[in-house]
């Protein structure tokens, strides 16, 4: 059964605004610092045709990035899946890559690549590969032997026991995958555009932040926590659309 949201889950958002305008209204903390929620608002406002800008190249280089992860995390499942010795090689290196911090890499990229689109996606591809394929990888492992067992008997091909079996009972491991790498994919974007770059919701953030806005940063930051929980939306909205089953109420 589907369970809807009432007015009650945007309650601790509502309270955070609150006590936020509370603290800048009290002068509790100096306006520079923290910019009241009015003041965010009023200049996201103000730049929001700048904004939708960059807002625009950042959505370019994080699907670019997210759609190369999706396609090659989901190649690399499947080897692994049928090579155990592929698998065993490459669940370590897969491992090491995430113990490498994402700031480190952003300079060597925009070295590699320029200051282009480029070294923005390659950031992106690598901050989502490994939660998708790791999701992928472990759903494949898990699927239920006996069902295997019995499709094999009857004289499945594998790429049938994939198409009925391991698929099918792999999807909510890749959905939880995907809305980790759907999240890391804005912030592995704007990471990339702070280090260097033309465009971008992050070089706005460095430009605003020369210039002592802090009003624009944070109207920046929310747009960011918004674009990231608007993606978020919209995976929960495909996976539902991918497995009904999980939300159907049953026959009447």
């Amino acid at each position: 059964m589907e369970t809807r949201r009432g007015p009650g889950a945007a309650l601790p958002g509502v309270v955070l605004i609150l006590v936020w305008q509370g603290i800048s209204a009290l002068g509790l903390a100096p306006g520079f610092m923290l910019p009241s929620p009015v003041q965010v608002a009023l200049a996201f406002g103000r730049d929001l045709p700048l904004l939708a800008g960059h807002l625009l190249r950042t959505l370019e280089e994080a699907g670019a990035g997210l759609a190369l992860a999706l396609v090659f995390s989901f190649i690399l499942a499947l080897v692994m899946d049928a090579n155990p010795f592929c698998k065993k090689a490459v669940s370590p290196l897969l491992t090491l890559t995430q113990t490498v911090p994402t700031i480190a890499l952003a300079p060597l990229l925009i070295l590699w690549m320029g200051y282009g689109s480029a070294p923005k996606i390659a950031l992106v591809f690598l901050t989502c590969f490994f939660p998708m394929t790791v999701g992928l990888a472990g759903a494949f492992a898990g699927a239920d032997q006996d069902e295997l067992k019995l499709l094999a008997s009857m004289g499945a091909s594998r790429a049938q026991l994939y198409r009925y079996i391991k698929i099918p009972q792999s999807l909510p491991g890749f959905f939880s995958g995907l809305r980790i790498s759907a999240s890391y994919s804005i912030i592995g974007a704007v990471i990339a555009e702070w280090l260097g770059g033309d465009a971008g919701l992050g070089v706005y953030m460095i430009r605003v932040r020369k210039s002592y806005s802090f009003d624009r940063m944070f109207a920046a930051i929310v747009l960011v926590a918004l674009l990231s929980m608007a993606l978020l939306k919209l995976v929960d909205r495909i996976e539902k659309a991918a497995m009904p089953w999980r939300t159907a109420s049953g026959p009447p």
